[in-house]
């Protein structure tokens, strides 16, 4: 059989764009004499469409679109997610399509209801496995979390004698999770005795990022060909002949690649060109500007330097090199006489109190000011550049360094940063080694180091990870080895931080668990 895996990218909610994209490349594909194309879950829609599926007229219009995909499938057979509706009750389906036919479809038996999935708020479990035939060829269906269920569609349907099982996902990245795939997929292939198709689509949503990494696995659980992970991709061959290699990208570039595809399609699906950074010479705006050039280009990237009295030279002159070498154009807006305008109209209130936190978040707030002052005059989207333990602690200041549209690094944990900078800085020097060396300063009161407030990052990202992502407790961290006193502190620093995330923007996910959709914790909480 001729078999074409369509790893696409389509935009949730843009139903014409999406029927647009998928009938073009099944004209492709039958172009290329291919037998059956396997699109991704929920293609018609984009995942997750979350409420839209409350609104009668999307699910209709999604209908709609099925239908017109499916007269599009002359000579040609196509699997394809879509919502199905049946009796009032909505399904996360696949249509299994022969020649301009819909001949079955397949309602998703295991609903993810986790992490950042919550399917079960929306749809019906399916109550039966599907099979289809075509071209003599006994075909399983099935859809994403139904692979990962030990007594998933996949088993049943192999001991009815299926040859094939075509799973389509919409299976959105973190670290690590192409091996634990290949690793699952594998483990199926063998035990079904049978061929597995798993595509898997790509492109940023919100904060998900979907890595594609569709691949297809024999009844030995070898992996016999592969898509490129981030990129759009048709992949044809001939299921009983050909065979590719495939080789995944290492941790780092995996990390880059993701926040870049995730930048990038924010970006453009929310209709904007261009993009604005606040560049301090510190190591978190380099590796966000440097991510911005790299998703948009360096054109479509603008740059704003905004010091104040207690800025450094150095800064001044890394905030240079890096716009240098990345050809991004540096402004710069001093707020030093605007920050003392501020202080002058407060000293009445402000008399008597000592100087403190007030008056350095003040400064950042200014620069926040600037950076949406021009965003409004020139349609800019403001990139924050703040890191995951910074939101973690709370050391952001609400509406000053947060203020923005998309926060790139916001899963990005400190230490991950500069393993990022070192990567993109492999192949050619973009990000100064000055601002690598640096010990890091928010700059907002003489001599300020982020060490005088935080631990080492080393250690406050181990507890970070540890609270956070794994979810132990004091106990337990304390166990690991780390001093009682600290870990209680960055906890509850954690925890009281959580109104400020709460009006964070966006930002990819990259880790097991981020703040967004995996952390749903009430800012109103006495639990300790």
């Amino acid at each position: 059989m001729y078999l074409g895996l369509a790893q696409i990218n389509p935009i949730v909610g843009d139903l014409s764009s999406n029927v647009t994209k998928i009938i073009g490349v099944i004209d492709e594909a039958i172009d290329q004499k291919v037998e059956l194309v396997v699109f991704p879950e929920l293609v018609v829609t984009g995942y997750p469409p979350e409420d839209l599926l409350l609104k009668p007229q999307f699910i209709a219009d999604n209908l709609a679109a099925l239908d017109k995909i499916t007269k599009a499938c002359k000579g040609i057979a196509a699997y394809v997610g879509f919502v199905d509706k049946k009796n009032n009750k909505l399904y996360n389906a696949g249509a299994f399509i022969v020649n301009g036919k819909v001949v079955k479809i397949y309602h998703k038996m295991n609903l993810p209801n986790y992490a950042v999935f919550d399917e079960r708020r929306y749809f019906s479990e399916g109550d039966k496995p599907a099979i289809a035939y075509y071209k003599g060829v006994k075909i399983g269906l099935g859809i994403c979390e139904d692979l990962w269920i030990e007594k998933a569609p996949n088993v049943k349907n192999a001991n009815k004698g299926a040859k094939l099982n075509l799973y389509i996902n919409a299976s959105p990245y973190h670290l690590g999770k192409i091996n634990e795939r290949e690793k699952l997929l594998k483990k199926k292939a063998k035990a079904g005795k049978a061929y597995v198709a798993y595509v898997n689509m790509i492109g940023g949503q919100d904060e998900l990022v979907f890595d594609g990494g569709s691949m297809m696995v024999d009844p030995k659980g070898k992996v016999i060909a592969a898509c490129d992970q981030y990129e759009e991709e048709l992949l044809i061959f001939d299921l009983y002949k050909d065979r590719m290699e495939n080789e995944w990208v290492d941790e780092h570039e995996e990390i880059y690649k993701a926040l870049s595809l995730g930048t990038r399609d924010y970006v453009n699906k929310n209709g904007f060109s261009d993009v604005l950074i606040g560049v301090s010479g510190g190591i978190d705006s380099a590796l966000t500007l440097a991510i911005a050039v790299d998703a948009l280009g360096k054109e479509k990237v603008h740059a704003v330097f905004m010091p104040s009295e207690y800025t450094a030279h150095q800064s001044y002159e890394d905030a240079k090199k890096i716009c240098a070498n990345l050809g991004v154009k540096l402004d710069e807006i001093p707020i030093k006489y605007t920050f003392s305008t501020y202080l002058n109209n407060l000293s009445p209130l402000f008399q008597g109190k000592p100087v403190g936190i007030a008056e350095e978040n003040l400064q950042a707030r200014v620069r926040g000011n600037y950076l949406m002052a021009l965003s409004n005059k020139f349609g800019w989207l403001v990139l924050t550049t703040g890191n995951k333990s910074e939101m973690s602690t709370g050391y952001c200041t609400l509406y000053g360094d947060m203020a923005g549209g998309f926060a790139v690094l916001k899963d990005v944990p400190k230490t991950m940063v500069y393993k990022l900078v070192e990567w993109r800085n492999s192949a050619k020097e973009a990000i100064p080694q000055t601002i690598i060396d640096r010990p890091p300063t928010a700059e907002l009161k003489p001599d300020q180091k982020d060490q005088d407030t935080l631990p080492p990052y080393d250690v406050l990202d181990a507890i970070i990870q540890a609270y956070v992502e794994e979810n132990k407790s004091l106990k337990q961290i304390i166990a690991l080895g780390f001093d009682e006193a600290t870990v209680k502190n960055v906890i509850a620093m954690i925890d009281r931080s959580e109104y400020k995330r709460r009006q964070s923007p966006p930002g990819p996910r990259i880790t097991k668990r981020a703040f967004g959709k995996d952390w749903r914790l009430p800012i109103t909480n006495h639990y300790r």
